[in-house]
């Protein structure tokens, strides 16, 4: 295929990433569905070693095609370097085979099969159809990723046995009625229950398969190692991070905002002998609880649109057509953190963030609130949904799928320390609730480079799962159920649980640099716009585009 460079793309770059983007639609059905595509949906994805590498011999092919073209202008040059650092990167990982070995319960191909159901449409004809023929679909697109997984093992990269024996788990709940429930939530027809029992018999099939063939066979060891951490650390952050220098600077923040939240946990129960104390007495507490599903989920919509009037024109501009962010309960299963997930290309599906119940139906939103700041607006939603619109400015590469962890979820944590700059939290409540969660932000930056480099803990051991769950439980002020779901997932994702802490002090630098290189012109608005529009990208990037900005 070759890129069309008539009128409807401004440059052979943005072509060619249009054409990308099609063709990584026309491969992954499940990547279709993501991006709001409506090719592929009556299927889902060959998950084979053989089929990776297919893909991935395609991107070499666009990778060389894209380094020979020549930048137009400055969006041209941003549009490449972006497109080839993400490419780069996403290869060293499926040559590595880091990209199939280490999956977990927050990501795995079992997982974006389930939650692609979610995003499907559900009404009509043939929205009916795919939904049937996909879930007829799931025992073959399982048994093809067990074939990778036996693939890659015998190659002698073996994924930790905690995390095979967690997906096991989360395949047996999905098999135990999760399909069944799904559609009877918007159908009764008998043929679709039906494939909904066949996608359960494949759920199980695979949860025992991991569970009994391919357990005995794993790594025992839950840590990566320095060397496999570099990897996903640059994946995570499109930066070269010095793990040991921003171990410490965990530490080091971890304890600045301890102090803090013990300073307001005094004011809300004067005499509490720990911040875990203070925390339990914020959740029992009927001031700000919720009672039921439903309740929960206008709470939350609420608060997002509460948040979009207050800040809309003043701090931000946030575009008509994105101002609605849904809010849904996740797919029974998930992983115990709330999500977003991004709007459809064309914006006909919303931008949604997700909230895992654990099965409870009564909820307090004391530390409810700065994570939907962090999910909704001025977080996700606004950071992605803006770079979507941006089709004059952004690729379709840039605005679909260049997502990086450091950027974005940066972005987010940032998006909360901005609402508490601007009293976002005059609630003490609220505000001990936000410090719980950046305590748990410099918490994940200490435990997870600590675990999977094995250096020493604070209690003279080495830091481990035990040790790391106990740290968030007491400093983090999360209950241990939540922060064992934490851990499980910091071990099976290596150098993500860093990048919003490290994404998060690289937006605070590179606005406080600009505050300081233009003075008086400084505009807090016209930043945010500036930063926005330019879409995602690494942090080194990130440092070098907004040292641009001229206001």
């Amino acid at each position: 295929m070759t890129s069309d460079t008539s009128a409807s793309f401004r440059s052979p770059i943005f072509a060619l990433a249009s054409e990308y983007i099609d063709q990584l639609g026309q491969m992954w059905a499940v990547e279709a569905t993501s991006m709001g595509l409506s090719i592929n949906q009556d299927r889902l994805d060959d998950l084979s070693l053989e089929s990776m590498e297919k893909f991935a011999t395609y991107q070499r092919g666009v990778l060389k095609r894209l380094i020979e073209i020549e930048p137009i202008d400055e969006i041209d040059r941003i549009s490449q370097a972006v497109m080839r650092e993400r490419l780069e990167t996403r290869l060293a990982l499926h040559e590595s085979r880091e990209a199939y070995v280490t999956f977990g319960a927050i990501v795995s191909p079992s997982n974006s099969m389930r939650q692609a159901f979610e995003l499907m449409p559900k009404e009509g004809e043939l929205a009916l159809s795919n939904i049937e023929k996909r879930l007829l679909d799931i025992p073959r697109s399982l048994r093809s990723w067990r074939s990778r997984l036996e693939a890659v093992n015998k190659e002698g990269h073996k994924t930790a046995r905690r995390q095979i024996l967690l997906v096991s788990e989360q395949l047996r709940t999905t098999s135990q009625g999760g399909y069944q429930s799904f559609v009877k939530g918007f159908s009764d027809a008998p043929a679709l229950i039906a494939a909904a029992k066949v996608a359960e018999s494949g759920a199980l099939e695979m949860a025992d398969w991991m569970r009994e063939y391919l357990a005995p066979l794993s790594a025992t060891e839950d840590a990566v190692g320095k060397e496999r951490y570099e990897l996903w650390a640059k994946n995570f952050t499109g930066s070269d991070v010095d793990l040991l220098a921003t171990y410490q600077w965990g530490v080091e923040d971890l304890q600045r905002i301890t102090t803090r939240a013990k300073e307001v946990g005094e004011r809300i129960l004067p005499g509490a002998s720990s911040l875990q104390e203070v925390a339990e007495f914020c959740e029992s507490d009927s001031l700000h609880q919720i009672k039921g599903e439903e309740n929960l989920l206008k709470a939350l919509k609420d608060f997002t649109e509460a948040a979009v009037d207050s800040l809309d024109g003043k701090y931000f501009d946030v575009d008509p057509r994105i101002r609605f962010c849904d809010a849904r309960l996740a797919p029974e299963g998930a992983a115990a953190a709330p999500y977003y997930m991004d709007p459809s290309e064309d914006l006909s599906r919303p931008g949604t963030t997700w909230y895992p119940t654990l099965g409870h139906s009564t909820f307090n939103f004391w530390h409810i609130a700065s994570t939907w700041y962090h999910e909704a607006v001025p977080g996700h939603h606004l950071q992605i949904a803006t770079a979507i619109l941006e089709k004059d400015r952004l690729s379709r590469f840039q605005r679909t799928d260049a997502w990086t962890s450091g950027y974005g979820e940066g972005w987010a944590l940032y998006a909360e320390r901005f609402m508490d700059e601007i009293g976002g939290f005059e609630d003490p409540r609220f505000e001990l609730g936000y410090l719980s969660g950046q305590a748990l932000r410099a918490a994940r930056v200490v435990v997870d480079i600590g675990m999977h480099l094995k250096l020493p803990n604070f209690t003279g051991g080495t830091w481990d799962a035990e040790s790391a769950v106990n740290l968030l439980v007491e400093q983090a002020m999360v209950d241990r159920e939540y922060a064992t779901s934490e851990v499980d997932r910091y071990l099976s994702w290596p150098g993500q649980a860093i990048s919003y802490k490290v994404g998060e002090r690289v937006w605070l630098e590179v606005r406080d640099e600009a505050k300081k290189r233009l003075g008086a012109k400084f505009d807090i608005k016209n930043f945010h716009s500036y930063a926005l529009r330019i879409g995602p990208m690494g942090l080194d990037a990130l440092r070098e585009e907004i040292g641009k900005y001229q206001g």
